[in-house]
């Protein structure tokens, strides 16, 4: 990896799309969550992505399976174990222990005025309950633009929305257009996606599965232009390049090209910086 290739963003015709680190990683041989990485993120100004879940004290780690053994070497389910218990484990990858809610918090204090982190939830809010929301406004109230808090639960966010007014917001319908295309095509999706973007939560950022995207841009339907009308962001997830080093293959060039013909706000991927320089190789 160069220093040429930061992994921030690519510029195509006037129109800046950031890379997203899934999962607070800019290579798939970076450890998962690591709290180095998403430092640097945070130096560098960058958007990153975590996954939060709920602990048995009403507090969040940073892990996105509902259960330890997941991804460290705990066991167990992870709403039912305390932050003392979590401290004392190490993530598989990479064997750092895992990211408590509070670590982040302190974290956010160093962060670059356009870094960007997301919170996406992985519990619904009856999961989270009083305490769990009473928790995350007692730490990210005053975090103002640094965070957006996503996930698919509606009433989670429109919680958020409620308790966290001065956060972001996103929502991430992709899920449900599949059964939505099949029983009505394209016009129910567009009206479904309408729906969801005027909507209660009001969502900053619509997070959008990029081969739907494809698909629907070739069947007539502009799904970034129509959020685009309504005054909302876009992030494209989740690209990745099958062999980062080499660059893109012919599919993925072309894919790659017909997503950013779309103007995408967002491309969450785990290469950011191989994207990045594969785009340059690409676009010339």
């Amino acid at each position: 990896m160069t220093s040429e290739f930061s992994g921030l963003g690519i510029t195509h015709r006037g129109h800046f799309t950031r890379l997203k680190w899934h999962r607070l990683r800019r290579s798939l041989s970076d450890p998962l969550f690591s709290a180095e990485i998403m430092a640097e993120g945070f130096r560098l100004g960058a958007s990153t992505e975590l996954d939060l879940r709920i602990r048995a004290d009403g507090g969040f780690v940073v892990l996105h399976d509902a259960e330890l053994e997941g991804e460290t070497d705990g066991c167990g389910p992870i709403r039912e174990a305390s932050a003392d218990a979590i401290r004392g484990l190490h993530l598989k990858s990479g064997g750092h222990p895992p990211i408590l809610s509070e670590d982040l918090a302190t974290m956010l204090q160093t962060a670059h005025p356009e870094a960007l982190l997301q919170f996406d939830m992985k519990d619904e809010l009856a999961a989270i309950g009083p305490r769990g929301m009473d928790h995350l406004v007692h730490y990210f109230a005053d975090a103002g633009s640094s965070i957006i808090i996503s996930g698919h639960d509606l009433d989670l966010i429109l919680a958020v929305k409620e308790r966290l007014p001065d956060l972001k917001r996103g929502i991430d319908p992709s899920d449900k257009f599949g059964d939505i295309y099949k029983a009505g095509g394209w016009s129910a999706v567009e009206k479904d996606l309408l729906a969801d973007i005027h909507g209660p939560t009001e969502p900053d950022t619509v997070y959008l599965y990029w081969p739907i995207l494809l698909d629907a841009a070739k069947a007539g339907l502009d799904m970034i232009g129509l959020c685009h009308d309504a005054g909302k962001l876009v992030d494209a997830w989740t690209f990745n390049l099958r062999n980062p080093d080499a660059g893109f293959d012919e599919g993925e060039a072309r894919d790659f090209a017909a997503l950013m013909a779309l103007k995408p706000d967002q491309i969450t991927t785990d290469e950011a910086p191989a994207t990045e320089r594969a785009w340059a190789g690409l676009a010339g």
